[in-house]
C-alpha cells in the first residue's frame, strides 16, 4: 500500500449528501477482485449519458455536462470535496478503489459511513472529517477560484488553504502510523514475518501431522 504522508492537490466537487458506494462505483463493475481499473466508472451513472457495462472502453461514452467532475476546470483534481455521510450504502472495497484509481489522495467530508471510512484506510486513501462549516467555508472557496487547491498534511493533522484557514481533524492514531507509513493488514502481519515461521517450525515438531513437513 501507498504511504500519504503530505498532498497538495486540485479539489473537485461532489455537492451532495449521503452518496452511496453503488453510486461510487456501480455494481456491474463490481466482478474484479483486482484494485485498478476502476477509475473510468467512478460516479458512472452521475458521469455519463449512457449506462455503463464492464469492459466498455470509456473514452468515446458521452458526458454529462452539467455534473461538475466533467467540467474542464476540475481536470485532474486529486482531493474529493464532500457532503455528509459519504460512502454510505453497502460495504464494497471497490468504492475507494475507484476513487484512488481516478486519482484522488483524500476525501474531505462532514462525515463517513463507518465501513467506507475504514476501507479508505486499507487502500492508501485519507479520509479527512472536518465540520459542516469549514467544509462550506471550503466549498465557497473553490467555487469562486478555479484551480482551487488545498493542503493536507497528516502528520500535523491539518487542512490548509492558500486564503490562510488551517483546519485541524482527529484522527486515530494506529490509522495514521499506518498510512504514514503505507501499512495495510498484509504489510502489518509481514512484519512478523520472522515470528510466524518460527511458530510454524515450532509447531510442525510438536504436531507434524497438523503441519506436515516443513521444507
Amino acid at each position: 500500500m501507498k504511504a500519504f504522508t503530505a498532498h497538495r492537490g486540485l479539489v473537485g466537487p461532489m455537492d451532495r449528501a449521503n452518496v452511496d458506494t453503488d453510486m461510487i462505483i456501480p455494481k456491474q463493475f463490481l466482478k474484479s477482485i483486482k484494485r485498478s481499473g476502476f477509475g473510468p466508472n467512478l460516479f458512472d451513472e452521475l458521469r455519463y449519458q449512457d449506462e455503463g457495462q464492464p469492459g466498455v472502453d470509456c473514452s468515446n461514452r458521452p458526458l454529462k455536462a452539467e455534473f461538475p467532475l466533467n467540467f474542464p476546470r476540475y481536470k485532474g483534481a486529486s482531493v474529493l470535496l464532500a457532503r455528509k455521510n459519504f460512502g454510505c450504502g453497502s460495504s464494497r472495497e471497490h468504492a475507494p478503489w475507484a476513487l484512488e484509481d481516478y486519482g484522488f489522495n483524500a476525501v474531505i467530508a462532514p462525515s463517513y459511513a463507518d465501513i467506507f471510512y475504514n476501507n479508505c484506510f486499507k487502500n492508501g486513501l485519507l479520509p479527512v472529517i472536518l465540520t459542516e462549516e469549514q467544509v462550506d467555508i471550503l466549498f465557497k472557496e473553490m467555487d469562486a477560484e478555479e484551480g482551487y487547491q488545498l493542503s493536507i498534511d497528516l502528520p500535523s493533522q491539518t487542512v490548509t488553504t492558500d486564503s490562510g484557514h488551517v483546519f485541524t481533524f482527529e484522527l486515530d492514531e494506529f490509522r495514521k502510523d499506518c498510512l504514514l507509513n503505507g501499512l495495510d493488514e498484509i504489510g502489518l502481519t509481514l512484519q512478523e514475518s520472522d515470528a510466524i515461521k518460527e511458530y510454524e517450525v515450532k509447531r510442525a515438531a510438536q504436531h507434524p501431522w497438523v503441519f506436515g513437513a516443513i521444507k
